[in-house]
């Protein structure tokens, strides 16, 4: 049963990264929707930015709390036009390949453009991969309100995979005709789109059209994706946690239904990973730092996945499912096996920082702060089991005193990390370690006593 808890909030956790990167898109795409170009990203400094993320989130918790029907009404316009405008892209660009008699940006353009170079840095970010190609299993909650879920909802996830195929291919393709593989643009996870729409606008006679186009379309795509991740996933770890694990101010719910103190804790800790990126450079690392910390930790809860669904076939007359892909139990707990052996490698080479020099203070600090941010949001699913047991044996788990004090000493230590992190004390790793378990035992020390208004 604690293992069911802790897969659901660890998978709850993984999207609370995916929450803040979405998050930092819609400032990217407001920006360009607004401007037309990239100039607003040098005028808006880390600090700024971590703030107008944190204005996103509050402004989802109202829309989410007020509108209870807000999210599927975006999710429905978002990811549509998101699909027509992707598909628009792949088709223009192999129409603009034919108008220019097959001139690429790339060149020489041969298999040896394509076929990557298999080293370490190439391995680490096989997570990236898994995380692009993570995101279907969002549905589940939402399966069963489908007209025929046993026949359609199979069909839709093969429909969805080929899809996901085609276009990652042939995208991938019509890139490298308006960008030139071997000289990358630094900002190209972050304004590539952006650049793309508008070369293939100029070459169609169209100037910025396409760009101001794909800026509103993202923007209200990654509108849709907070939505979905605020909504669908709290919901999640709610409705499938039982009471022997969850507090009960986590289980509270508004006249709507809705988990309202469940998107608060979602709001703190994305407060928490924007604090963390507040020392990088400049909204382009933090852009892709935080595209690097997807990387670990949506590999890492998917490993859950493959384990559950290796037990589950393991023991399928015991947990039969109406939804079954792979027919025999055998092949379909050895396809389970070598998926979470992959996953799991991926997981751990994932947190290698990816777009910065190896060995280079950035390079440390992004790897300090990749192991902080996981242990944080794994750590703290441990440590919830704990304060319902409290609620149980004193009818409170801490006292106001105490609250307050393990807060202190929890930012504190975060903060102290972070700055840590930032140094170029050559023993930095070895005093985070000691400051962060006497941090614990501090905290743990405050905790562990009777609160002074118990009630039993």
């Amino acid at each position: 049963e604690f293992l069911g808890y802790f897969t659901a909030w660890t998978y709850w956790a993984a999207s609370i990264p995916y929450a803040v990167d979405s998050a930092n898109e819609i400032i990217v795409d407001l920006g360009w929707a607004l401007t037309g170009s990239k100039d607003f990203q040098d005028k808006i400094p880390t600090t700024m930015f971590a703030a107008l993320t944190f204005v996103v989130f509050i402004v989802f918790i109202i829309v989410e709390h007020h509108f209870a029907n807000s999210m599927e009404f975006l999710s429905s316009i978002g990811g549509g036009l998101m699909v027509i405008m992707t598909v628009l892209f792949v088709f223009l660009a192999f129409v603009g390949l034919a108008k220019s008699g097959g001139h690429m940006a790339t060149q020489p353009f041969t298999w040896h453009t394509i076929i990557p170079n298999f080293n370490l840095h190439y391995w680490s970010t096989v997570g990236m991969l898994i995380y692009a190609m993570n995101g279907c299993e969002l549905v589940a909650p939402y399966v069963t309100k489908m007209k025929k879920p046993k026949s359609d909802f199979p069909k839709a996830m093969i429909a969805l995979a080929i899809m996901t195929a085609f276009l990652t291919i042939l995208g991938s393709f019509a890139l490298g005709i308006y960008f030139n593989a071997y000289h990358i643009p630094n900002d190209l996870k972050m304004n590539g789109a952006y650049y793309v729409f508008d070369m293939v606008g100029h070459q169609f006679g169209m100037g910025k059209l396409l760009l101001y186009v794909w800026a509103w379309t993202s923007l209200l795509f990654n509108c849709a994706l907070v939505a979905v991740l605020l909504d669908a996933m709290t919901r999640m770890l709610i409705s499938d946690t039982g009471d022997k694990y969850m507090p009960k101010f986590l289980r509270k719910k508004d006249k709507n239904g809705l988990p309202i103190n469940g998107y608060i804790l979602t709001v703190a800790l994305s407060s928490f990973i924007m604090i963390l990126g507040i020392f990088l450079p400049d909204m382009n690392d933090i852009f892709n730092w935080l595209l690097n910390l997807n990387s670990i930790v949506s590999p890492g809860v998917t490993c859950w996945i493959f384990y559950s669904f290796m037990r589950v076939r393991k023991n399928s007359a015991k947990y039969p499912s109406k939804y079954t892909y792979i027919k025999n139990d055998k092949l379909a707990w050895l396809v389970g096996l070598a998926l979470l052996i992959v996953t799991a490698v991926a997981t751990i080479l994932g947190f290698a920082p990816q777009d910065v020099k190896q060995g280079s203070g950035l390079w440390w600090y992004e790897l300090v702060i990749n192991i902080v941010a996981v242990i944080v949001l794994i750590g703290l699913g441990a440590i919830l089991p704990g304060i319902r047991r409290r609620e149980e044996e004193y009818g409170t788990a801490f006292d106001k005193q105490q609250w307050i004090w393990m807060g202190i000493l929890i930012i504190g230590s975060i903060i102290l990390d972070v700055w840590l992190g930032s140094t170029k004390i050559s023993m930095r790793i070895a005093l985070i370690i000691i400051e962060a378990i006497i941090a614990l035992l501090l905290t743990w020390l405050v905790g562990r006593r009777k609160p002074k208004d118990a009630t039993k």
